[in-house]
């Protein structure tokens, strides 16, 4: 395969476009909203019962999105050394790909009568789109030389605000206006909505799939490749232990994703039910105006990490988001705080999450198991969401507030910052 084909590239990217509808209407905008509206009782409560247990709503969210995340745990580094040996890491990401979709489409049955059932597709929505990730991020070293890396990643998610935005508009318009379908309430329009995100998750993927090449070192898998996916696996785990820099980088990464992947889960649910006065239909324009000012954002620090350096610019973004947090937790109360936080958050969004892609991949050592070395940068980033999600039902489960679950997030970001300054400084990172 020929590196740094803007064919190649373009089409990798064009995944970002693909799947980036399911944080944004699934996690981020409809799903939350609907999610607090149809499990909140007649009575004003918030709590639900699963398994003759009961939880509040937002808390039973968090468990299950922990839960999804320690699938993908277990199951990524298994998965991405059997990738790696019989080279089909594209199969791999088809595979994710559709489970993700479909799952997303079937929450259109979602049935607060059946909760149980019902957050199973929550689950594998969830685990369809953070496995996919895996094997999409491992090609990004195989397309592209290191130098290329920051520009590309900032292009993807770029990508991933426009296109999951204007699909966001298209199903807000209708669902303002009901009555152009012939609906009573935007209830069955939301619902419509989870369908068209499994329709254009699966319809622009065949982009990438058409042109993203299959088993680029042409590998071929004999026999046993269980067996050898694992021995694959334990090579990358040793190079891991021997390389200072990498392991003091996904330390970093690993405390700092904390924060950041729980705001992206939870911001939407918070301001739900700590912003009085914030409609429903106001917070999902908040939530739009992240995704526009991220495209901005992923484009700014990557020019930033060209003139200051990666581990500059990923420190500036973590320093930001330290005060983000703190401001919140003290003088967000209003929507129109919110709405100035929220542009805030939308810069050092896309800022930090494609530094941190490209970052890790500018740090790997030659190798043709990328797959299995961003399944531990995948781990890393799920283990670090299963923590913070956690950290945040459990805090407010405890407390009855989710504002005090901010501290947690203050806490990781501090802790995150220090261990950033910690790692091994070289020339391409730094200059």
């Amino acid at each position: 395969m020929e590196k740094n084909n803007p064919r190649i590239i373009r089409a990798w990217t064009f995944y970002d476009w693909a799947n980036s509808v399911y944080p944004l209407v699934i996690t981020s905008a409809l799903f939350p909203v609907f999610y607090e509206n149809i499990t909140r009782g007649s009575d004003g409560s918030d709590l639900v019962e699963v398994f003759s247990r009961s939880f509040r709503n937002s808390e039973l969210y968090s468990y299950v999105v922990s839960i999804s995340f320690m699938i993908v745990v277990v199951l990524s580094p298994i998965l991405s050394g059997i990738a790696d040996y019989s080279g089909n890491k594209k199969r791999f990401l088809q595979f994710f790909c559709y489970l993700g979709a479909f799952a997303s489409a079937s929450l259109f049955f979602f049935d607060p009568e059946h909760l149980g059932l019902s957050m199973v597709s929550v689950l594998l929505a969830s685990l369809g789109y953070w496995g996919s990730l895996v094997f999409y991020n491992a090609f990004l070293p195989e397309i592209a030389d290191p130098e290329h890396h920051d520009k590309i990643s900032a292009r993807g998610f770029s990508l991933g605000y426009l296109g999951s935005a204007l699909l966001l508009i298209f199903c807000l318009v209708f669902i303002m206006n009901p009555h152009w379908l012939g609906y009573e309430n935007a209830g069955m329009l939301t619902r419509w909505s989870f369908v068209l995100v499994g329709v254009w998750w699966i319809g622009f993927a065949q982009i990438t799939y058409r042109r993203l090449p299959n088993n680029v070192y042409r590998r071929k898998a004999n026999k046993d490749v269980i067996f050898n996916g694992f021995k694959e696996l334990k090579s990358v785990w040793l190079q891991l232990k021997e390389t200072k820099r990498l392991r003091a980088y996904l330390l970093s990464f690993f405390v700092f994703s904390m924060g950041v992947q729980t705001v992206m889960l939870m911001a939407v649910l918070f301001a739900k039910k700590e912003i009085p006065g914030l409609e429903s239909k106001n917070l999902i324009i908040s939530v739009l105006l992240i995704q526009f000012v991220g495209i901005l954002g992923a484009s700014s620090f990557a020019r930033l990490s060209k003139g200051f350096g990666n581990l500059k610019a990923l420190g500036l973004a973590l320093f930001i988001w330290i005060g983000i947090c703190v401001g919140t937790y003290f003088f967000v109360h209003t929507p129109v705080d919110f709405y100035i936080v929220a542009g805030v958050v939308g810069l050092v969004m896309g800022g930090i999450q494609a530094l941190a892609r490209s970052t890790y991949s500018k740090m790997l050592p030659e190798t043709k198991d990328h797959a299995s070395f961003f399944s531990f940068f995948d781990i890393t980033e799920k283990l670090a969401i299963v923590i913070g999600t956690a950290s945040f039902g459990f805090i407010e489960g405890l407390t009855g507030s989710m504002r005090n679950s901010i501290l947690a997030l203050i806490v990781f970001f501090i802790l995150g910052f220090v261990l950033l300054l910690r790692i091994p400084k070289t020339k391409v990172l730094d200059s």
